[in-house]
């Protein structure tokens, strides 16, 4: 085979691998001193002994990719889940750096990091608004965290997916709308890295996989990710608008269980004794929502399962006075609210 003949897909990892990086997560755990027998249900098991000292533990890792020449990171916010840990990009095997951890927004599962040096490799982002069903795209990451720089081949089989996915430390459920989907492989520890075209552009942040299945994986749109880096270098944070209330998103079988009158809206309750349903201060408290009120739309729009509050809610600005149509009591009414931002 002539060097002309060679695949494309050669030029773009020989392009796009650097700037793809391994993110290992470290946490000072307490140290095994050994093991003993635990008697239990008539059998004895292997348990270790620990003491007071803790030493540096490498607990997890996953992948990211560097998107501009003064290193922020992209990667997905499960991966960089933990406050408490600490995280390491390593860009080779010579080249380690301190990760900060910027942004992370878990409602679309993105995260934003920054190292620091003169100069890094980076990936430059495409449009993922302008993704074709069937077009051949790369998925590239660290698989298990040992295989770096791990490429794998696919088309886009879908777009606009709607998936609840599980990850992070916690294996805290995340439901995540507006997906592609690819056949290209994403493995374990590709979570975080980028999803790229033939033209060597990130369109995506690969983030999850279905267990089980063959050949169905998702990334998240790079689009998402310009709006949130944006906000993060105007202002050093994410800013996010706030309610300031606690519900249950209504469904047939909740309503019908409880015998309510409507079953879409949110149902304003608190989840857990000692909290209050509505937060002291907050918006909707000004305006003077009640608990056990059920919220059945935000400026004019129904609020249901497929469209929860969280969804409606990045639509508006902070500052921005939005309706609320509440049932209370059998009765609608209509308030209003104005946004805050979220702490």
């Amino acid at each position: 085979m002539t060097i002309q003949e060679k695949s494309p897909i050669v030029e773009i990892a020989k392009r796009v691998c650097p700037s793809v990086i391994t993110i290992v997560i470290s946490k000072d755990l307490p140290k095994i001193d050994g093991f003993f027998l635990f008697p239990y249900a008539g059998q004895e098991l292997v348990m270790p002994k620990m003491n007071n000292k803790k030493e540096r533990t490498k607990i997890g890792g996953g992948s990211g990719f560097i998107i501009s020449p003064d290193g922020y990171v992209l990667t997905c916010s499960h991966v960089v889940g933990d406050p408490e840990a600490d995280y390491t990009v390593i860009v080779s095997p010579e080249k380690k750096y301190p990760a900060k951890v910027l942004a992370k927004d878990p409602l679309v599962d993105i995260a934003i990091l920054k190292i620091t040096n003169k100069k890094f490799p980076y990936l430059e982002l495409g449009d993922s608004d302008k993704i074709d069903l069937g077009e051949q795209v790369l998925a590239i990451g660290n698989p298990l965290g040992e295989f770096e720089d791990t490429l794998s081949a696919g088309i886009v089989s879908g777009l606009s997916r709607k998936i609840t996915a599980f990850g992070g430390q916690s294996l805290k459920a995340t439901n995540l709308k507006g997906l592609i989907q690819t056949d290209a492989a994403i493995n374990p520890g590709n979570s975080g890295g980028p999803l790229v075209n033939m033209e060597g552009k990130a369109i995506g942040i690969n983030t999850a996989m279905i267990a089980g299945a063959q050949n169905i994986g998702f990334a998240i749109p790079v689009n998402y990710a310009k709006r949130i880096l944006e906000e993060v270098k105007k202002y050093g944070k994410i800013k996010r608008p706030f309610l300031g209330v606690r519900y249950v998103i209504l469904n047939k079988e909740l309503s019908q269980h409880n015998k309510l009158p409507v079953d879409y809206g949110a149902l304003v309750v608190r989840e857990h004794l000692g909290e209050s349903a509505i937060i002291k201060g907050s918006p909707v408290d000004k305006a003077g929502l009640k608990e056990y009120d059920i919220i059945l739309e935000l400026n004019g729009e129904k609020i249901t399962e497929e469209n929860p509050i969280t969804d409606i809610l990045q639509k508006f600005k902070i500052n921005e006075e939005i309706n609320l149509k509440i049932l209370r009591e059998g009765k609608e009414i209509g308030i209003k609210a104005k946004l805050e931002e979220k702490k």
